[in-house]
């Protein structure tokens, strides 16, 4: 038998990371320890009371459905997206994970003005499912019609090309955010956090765009940045709200049309 080299045993290994990557079973971990530190910050620090029984069946239907039929149609529906470009070359200088930086800026910066198409009457409809819930906990925003997940994919697919060739665990990352940021977002935790909120946005910044008061209906846009609600004039300061919140919509469509965005 041949003898394996240090270049060979990398690369079996690399192929055995990107197999255990990409199968089903790093996406049920990776959900797994999303629940079981969201759940344990919730315990901890809850910032409404929430009984997780009663509300769990629903949810848990939302997101089979949201990641086994929806989203995997939507990923599809995106190879016809318009406008899609090469890399641009004049950035290949720049290190990587500028390059990443910028992707996020620009991606982020695409979402808020997509997001703010969605609170418009003539496009509610498709993102009605997502404000259904009439609590928010770590695992309700994971819901989100098929329209509402084709558009809200295009700026990021639009931004992908600046992150250029790079290691291949940086697009895994990436990837494996997006589940911890929306978690991160929607999750039941008292936390006062200005400082962070110049920059990124938190539970509480989020939280404000979920409530049910409709001065808050197109409040607090942003998926990462807080600077676009800043700019746009569309920033509520959470620390100025000062009654509880309330979620949830002001009707009660029937679950096929919230799940279709019809």
């Amino acid at each position: 038998m041949a003898d394996v080299t240090p270049a060979m045993a990398f690369v079996t290994t690399k192929h055995l990371i990107l197999a255990l990557v990409a199968s089903p079973l790093f996406i049920y971990a990776v959900f797994a320890t999303r629940a079981v530190i969201f759940t344990t910050l919730e315990k901890l620090r809850p910032a409404r009371p929430h009984s997780y029984w009663p509300t769990l069946p629903n949810d848990l239907a939302s997101v089979m459905a949201y990641s086994w039929i929806i989203f995997p149609l939507a990923i599809y529906l995106t190879r016809y997206v318009p406008g899609r470009h090469q890399y641009p070359f004049s950035l290949a200088a720049l290190p990587w994970p500028v390059r990443v930086a910028l992707y996020f800026a620009v991606a982020d910066f695409g979402y808020y003005w997509v997001h703010r198409l969605m609170h418009t009457r003539w496009v509610w409809r498709i993102h009605m499912w997502h404000h259904s819930p009439r609590y928010l906990y770590w695992l309700a925003g994971m819901r989100a019609s098929l329209p509402q997940e084709y558009i809200v994919n295009i700026p990021y697919i639009l931004a992908a090309p600046l992150i250029g060739p790079t290691e291949w665990w940086v697009f895994v990352v990436i990837a494996t955010h997006v589940g911890f940021k929306n978690d991160w977002q929607h999750m039941n935790v008292e936390w006062r956090s200005s400082w962070l909120e110049w920059l990124l946005v938190t539970p509480r910044y989020h939280h404000i765009h979920h409530s049910a008061d409709p001065r808050h209906y197109v409040a607090n846009l942003g998926d990462l940045l807080t600077i676009w609600d800043r700019l746009f004039g569309t920033y509520v300061d959470p620390g100025t709200v000062q009654k509880p919140l309330t979620f949830g919509i002001d009707s009660d469509p029937p679950t096929a049309r919230l799940v279709l965005g019809v």
